[in-house]
């Protein structure tokens, strides 16, 4: 599942009118990166949840065939305020998400192995593994930690920033009742019942939030190409 639903606040005024998702990193849409990797990582059926200028997106991407893949899609609403935020949106995308799910957040940029990340065999009581990256300049404190077994918790001094990338068993979710709800509450509950597992990439990764990481993002990208 591919979130696509927010405004992009911090992007403004280039997401008055594009929504965030199609706004150009490398030459191309923003969530065209994200269908290329996940389609090259074997995976073939891909979830994007919408609501600002989410008929943009829809318009755009179609079904998928130009990549290989499956797209269905969620629809919250039209405008930024219908949108769900990330557990109400996996709530209500659960009946086309299956037993366990890849999440990505659509704003983020990495070279995570997402196929990798697909074929974990997580162990039967962790609920969610999350891919967890060294803090960048924007989130110093970090967001969790990682304890020797592999095993999320709340971290004091030695917290990592989680990547908007992880893999979700469908239960996690499936007491929600419907409607609006973040995710880091209910990670954090799950955590103190020792529910959360992680993993520490570093490698590449980039969350494109902001007009000045867009231009880095454009600058990594242009890059990796002249040096191909």
């Amino acid at each position: 599942m591919i979130l696509a639903a927010g405004r992009g606040e911090r992007l403004r005024p280039l997401t008055d009118h594009t929504p965030k998702p199609l706004i150009e990193v490398g030459g191309k849409p923003l969530i065209e990166h994200h269908l290329e990797r996940l389609a090259a990582a074997g995976i073939d059926r891909v979830v994007i949840n919408l609501a600002h200028l989410g008929h943009r997106i829809r318009e755009h991407l179609g079904s998928g065939e130009r990549w290989g893949l499956s797209i269905e899609y969620s629809v919250e609403g039209e405008r930024a305020d219908q949108a769900l935020e990330t557990a109400g949106g996996i709530r209500a995308a659960l009946d086309r998400l299956g037993e366990r799910f890849v999440l990505i957040n659509g704003d983020v940029l990495s070279d995570i192995d997402y196929a990798a990340l697909a074929a974990l065999a997580l162990p039967d009581d962790c609920r969610f593994h999350l891919v967890l990256v060294d803090n960048p300049e924007h989130n110093p404190a970090g967001d969790f930690g990682i304890d020797p077994t592999g095993r999320l918790v709340e971290a004091s001094g030695q917290a990592l920033t989680y990547a908007g990338v992880g893999l979700f068993d469908s239960a996690l979710f499936t007491h929600l009742a419907p409607g609006r709800r973040a995710l880091g509450p209910l990670l954090r509950e799950a955590i103190a019942q020792g529910q959360g597992c992680a993993q520490h990439h570093r490698g590449d990764w980039l969350d494109v939030g902001t007009p000045e990481r867009l231009a880095e993002a454009d600058r990594r990208l242009g890059n990796l190409c002249t040096n191909r």
